[in-house]
This record gives C-alpha cells, sequence and structure tokens, in this order.
C-alpha cells in the first residue's frame, strides 16, 4: 500500500553503491529480505507497508563500468525516532543480488519543514506582488491627475502657438526646451516658465520673447540637442545654456536631474566660446548690457556717479602687449593649474588673500555682488567680454583664466593673464 503524501511526515534519503550490475528490484529485495525480523514486529517494513505507515520504496540507478550507483528514497508517517532507527537499518544491508553493495543513509528529511519553507517562500512572491501591483496604480491615479492637470496647465504662446507653461507671459526668467513633452515634465515638477520651439527652425515669437526675459537654454543630452542649442545661440538672445545628461532627453530625467542641470547652467558666451559656436550681437552691446536690459522694469537702479565701464577706458583687442609676468602672477598660475579642469574660481582681496573659491558659474553673479573688495580672480575657464565688462566696473584689477575668448572691448584697468601667457 502506498502512503498518502498528506500525512508523510519525514523522508528517508539514502545512496546506494554496488560492485556489480543491479536491478531496482534487487535492491527492493534486499531491503525487505535483509532487514526482515532485525528491528521487530513493530518495525518490520512489511507490516509497516500493510499499515500505510511506510510508502514504497522508489530506487533509482545508473550502471557504469560494471558498477552500479544511486539513490534510494522512503517516505514515512513514522515518528522521528522509528524513522531514524530504519534508515540507520538500511546502512546493515551489505549485498544486492550476487554483488557487494554500501548503503549509507544520508538523510532523513522533515517533509513538513519542507512544505513550510515552501509556503513561506510562495507567500513572500505573493505578497511582493500584491505591494507592487499596488504601488503601479497608486502611481497609476498619482500620475493620472498629475497628467490631467499638467494638460489642463499647459497653454500656446503667440502667433506660433508654442507649447508653453502657464507662467510664460508673466515671468522675468524664462526656460526653452525643444517640445511639448519637455514643458509636461517640467510643469510635473511645478516649473512652469518653460516654452517649447518644437524643432531647429526656431519660431519668431520665442526669439522676441527672449529679447526681453533672462533666458536659459535646456536641452536633451544628445546631437539633436546640440544642433538647437546652436541654432538658439545664433538666431535668438540666450543668457545661459543647461543640458540634461549625456544621451538623456529633458522629457524623461526626473525631476532630481532637472534641478541638477539647471543649477549647473553656464552663460551662454562662456558656453559658445568653449565649443568654437559663433553668436552675432548687436554692434556695441556686450552680454552684460544685454543682462540689465532684461531685468525687470520695477527694479531699482542705484543713484549716483556712472558706472566706470562707461567711461572706462579701452584698448582695442588687435593690439598687442608686452605680457611681463610678476613672481605673484606666477604664483596665480600654479594655482590655475591646481583647478585646472575643476571648473572653480578663486577670487582675492588687494592684499593677495584669498576670500573665497566658488564654482565657475557662479563667478559673474559673485563678482556684480561684490562691494568692489575682489582684487583678482583666477579660474578654470575662458575670459569673455561679459566677465571683463563686471570685472571691470567692479575694479577687479587681475583675471587670470585658461584662455582668452571674443573680446572686442579691453578695458584698460583690467590685467589679462591666460595660461599660455604664463608658459
Amino acid at each position: 500500500m502506498v502512503i498518502d503524501p498528506a500525512t508523510t511526515k519525514y523522508m528517508i534519503k539514502a545512496h546506494i553503491k554496488a560492485d556489480g550490475v543491479i536491478e531496482k528490484s534487487d535492491v527492493v529485495g534486499a531491503i525487505f529480505g535483509q532487514t526482515e525480523g532485525l528491528l521487530g514486529d513493530e518495525l518490520d517494513l512489511r507490516e509497516l507497508q500493510r499499515s500505510a505507515r511506510v510508502g514504497r520504496i522508489e530506487v533509482e540507478l545508473e550502471s557504469k563500468g560494471g558498477k552500479s550507483e544511486g539513490t534510494i528514497t522512503l517516505p514515512t508517517s513514522l515518528d522521528k525516532v522509528e524513522t531514524v532507527i530504519l534508515a540507520a537499518a538500511f546502512e546493515s544491508i551489505d549485498r544486492v543480488g550476487p554483488c557487494k553493495a554500501i548503503i549509507t543513509a544520508e538523510e532523513v528529511e522533515d517533509v513538513r519543514v519542507v512544505r513550510r519553507k515552501k509556503v513561506i517562500e510562495r507567500a513572500k512572491q505573493l505578497l511582493n506582488k500584491v505591494i507592487e501591483e499596488g504601488k503601479v496604480e497608486g502611481e497609476t491615479i498619482a500620475d493620472t491627475v498629475r497628467q490631467a492637470v499638467q494638460v489642463e496647465e499647459i497653454t500656446n504662446y503667440g502667433p506660433d502657438r508654442c507649447p508653453a507653461g502657464p507662467n510664460i507671459e508673466k515671468s522675468d526668467a524664462i526656460i526653452i526646451v525643444e517640445g511639448r513633452r519637455d514643458v509636461l515634465n517640467l510643469l510635473k515638477y511645478g516649473i512652469k516658465n518653460a516654452i517649447a520651439v518644437g524643432g531647429t527652425n526656431i519660431p519668431k515669437s520665442v526669439k522676441e520673447l527672449t529679447k526681453e526675459r533672462i533666458t536659459t537654454a535646456f536641452v536633451d543630452g544628445d546631437r539633436g540637442g546640440e544642433l538647437i542649442l546652436k541654432e538658439l545661440l545664433q538666431t535668438s538672445d540666450i543668457d545661459f545654456v543647461a543640458r540634461a545628461p549625456q544621451t538623456r532627453e529633458v522629457e524623461e530625467i526626473p525631476q532630481k536631474l532637472i534641478m541638477k542641470a539647471l543649477k549647473n547652467k553656464i552663460p551662454a558666451d562662456q558656453y559658445a566660446e568653449m565649443y568654437d559656436i559663433k553668436v552675432e550681437k548687436k554692434e556695441g552691446s556686450s552680454d552684460l548690457d544685454i543682462v540689465r536690459q532684461k531685468q525687470p522694469r520695477n527694479e531699482e537702479k542705484p543713484a549716483g556717479k556712472p558706472r566706470q565701464s562707461q567711461k572706462q577706458e579701452e584698448r582695442p583687442r588687435s593690439q598687442k602687449e608686452e605680457k611681463i609676468v610678476t613672481e605673484k602672477q606666477k604664483e596665480y598660475g600654479k594655482i590655475l593649474d591646481n583647478i585646472s579642469g575643476s571648473l572653480k574660481a578663486v577670487l582675492f582681496d588687494k592684499d593677495d588673500k584669498e576670500i573665497k573659491k566658488i564654482p565657475v558659474r557662479e563667478l559673474t553673479d559673485s563678482l556684480k555682488k561684490s562691494d568692489n573688495n575682489i582684487a583678482t580672480v583666477v579660474f578654470d575657464g575662458i575670459i569673455t567680454q561679459r566677465l571683463l565688462d563686471i570685472a571691470n566696473n567692479k575694479n577687479v584689477k587681475e583675471i587670470v583664466g585658461i584662455k582668452m575668448g571674443n573680446v572686442v572691448k579691453m578695458p584698460a584697468s583690467v590685467k589679462i593673464i591666460t595660461k599660455k601667457d604664463l608658459q
């Protein structure tokens, strides 16, 4: 009689090795024959099978090279002590058929423990599935509501009907992106002053808007983003440049990467110098003048003397002068080498004492907000017209940078040193 699997408590697992070719029936016969009378009537295998307290003996054999080897399993509903006694009895068998044999009881497995483990593992899988489905459902609801709000908030600006955030007309600063999906993604994280150009053919309404607002171009980190950026720099009045991470798109990056990209924006003229992009500007206008023209109308302007840069003595960009490098400037050169590749700037006062070290992207703002206490700037970047205008206005005496950019007006009061001059 076969034991009911529902009542199985333990599983005896044994290994058999015989010096000859044997069959499954030989093994079963040896087990019954050589254990008969060994353990008394209570643990006689035939009686145990008749009462369904042990199940069928299963044997798996493989013969190779004139020898046989395999496994023996026997399910039981006996208690733990009786089961291990039965397992130990298997090891008393020394012959199977005409061959010498060795049987080793390898394991007495508690079937209930195995089942319990399977139940626990399956329960974990089911629980994880329920949790994940709950998350997806919750996220779907939130996303559905959020997207509905975004679609309601998105507007069309100007005759070209450019997709834009609801604050595009009243904000003093705007963000230019490529397409409608970019605007929606920024709206998702509360950025409501973005406008899309829809490709490299920049709409006239966007060009006109850039003349009045502080403008950041925020483009994808791929080849398409580069092309749009070049078009924007050459046709529109861009003040700052921000890029999505390499190969990523503005429409799909999360909030953290959006905020990081916008925080790390750099002045447009510096970006143009770095990548050798020619930017057309009105004759006689510098970036500083253009940015000032874009300030909010209600911003108060300080009264008093005219800006020094309006009366500054200028020298032609093409005028050659002999560079005499002092020992102090050589020290600045060492500092420039130390910060090379870090995109950092170091500010010094008139006593050559370090004031602070800042990211290059914050340099122009730091100079504009300073109390004319900065005498020297050493920075890992390109010396631009805009930087020189601000430096001259703030009485900076010396600027040490990597190289000179496209500078038209050279203020006589600012000493300019490049890395090449220090070599």
